[in-house]
């Protein structure tokens, strides 16, 4: 600006690098309002002639507050009043307001959609059931081994487009929500007869640690769980529940256990064979029913939930 009192400021532009229309604007602005107009202001326009009127907003905001209304049924309301507002505009609109989210509407930010708990009563009450799929293990070890650039890796892809075997292995899991005593097996498949036999093994298993009646099967929508095979399989006696479409967590107690499962061996160790992570699946069992303290147990193993115990228990392994 002092530049400017006794300079061109085409000159003075050049000078500093920069455009005579930039360095004009801030010479007019700091000639009409001072050194006050050379402070940031809003990049907001003057005028919005398109702009919601105030009146559309507060009907909104009453309408989201008193009558708890979706988008949708706010923009229908204003539609019926005369006024035609887009859903993705009165939704913005809501979110300004702090009224985005159903739990935001109550004063002490409670939700008024309370989730129900899925809490299973006794041993047997349900048994919850579910696959994790994981990638199968080559001979020597994959690439998590040797690294992705490894020349075993590359022998391996090599192999793989030679026709020789690829695929994954699917991790068939049954938990008792009650004590959250788990079974798990490394199956080929996840075809409805696969599922079918495991779940006959999983009853013999529970049977044995004393649940010998399983009164409710959990299970999500997977096409191994609405075949004819696993439905004779879970029988008569026992009520098959299939959880909402696209909603894990009414399954989540099978859920939590395959991501401990995942962290705490899976992922934790390598392995150089498919045989090998299978026999480590088998003993970090026991260890999970038998020794691994568990937060839905009060901090012990999901055994000592059992009326019954067992007696050919074998040591922790690490």
């Amino acid at each position: 600006m002092e530049r400017c009192t006794t300079r061109p400021i085409a000159h003075v532009a050049a000078e500093m690098g920069i455009s005579r229309a930039c360095a004009s604007k801030w010479v007019n602005r700091w000639r009409r309002h001072g050194d006050a107009g050379l402070l940031d202001r809003s990049s907001s326009p003057h005028r919005s002639p398109s702009a919601t009127p105030a009146w559309v907003i507060n009907k909104i905001e009453s309408s989201r507050r008193e009558h708890k209304w979706s988008a949708q049924r706010i923009t229908d309301e204003l539609a019926d009043l005369g006024f035609t507002i887009n859903r993705r505009t009165v939704t913005r609109h809501l979110t300004r307001l702090g009224l985005g989210r159903r739990k935001f509407i109550d004063p002490g930010g409670d939700n008024n959609r309370k989730p129900g708990k899925i809490t299973a009563r006794w041993p047997g009450h349900m048994v919850h059931l579910d696959v994790k799929k994981v990638g199968r293990i080559p001979d020597g070890g994959g690439w998590r081994v040797h690294g992705r650039d490894s020349d075993q890796a590359k022998t391996v892809d090599r192999a793989k487009s030679a026709g020789a075997r690829r695929g994954y292995t699917y991790l068939h899991s049954a938990i008792d929500g009650f004590s959250r005593l788990s079974y798990t097996e490394p199956l080929p498949d996840e075809k409805g007869a696969t599922a079918a036999a495991f779940l006959g093994r999983a009853k013999v298993w529970f049977a044995a640690h004393g649940i010998t009646h399983i009164h409710r099967v959990v299970t999500d929508n997977g096409a191994c769980y609405r075949s004819g095979d696993f439905a004779r399989i879970v029988g008569n006696q026992s009520r098959h529940q299939k959880t909402k479409p696209y909603t894990p967590r009414h399954n989540g107690k099978v859920e939590r256990y395959q991501r401990i499962l995942a962290e705490e061996l899976l992922y934790a160790r390598h392995f150089t064979s498919e045989e090998a992570r299978s026999a480590a699946i088998a003993v970090w069992n026991i260890h999970y029913n038998y020794h691994r303290p568990h937060s839905g147990a009060e901090g012990q193993p999901p055994a000592s939930r059992l009326s019954e115990g067992v007696t050919n228990v074998q040591p922790s392994y690490i």
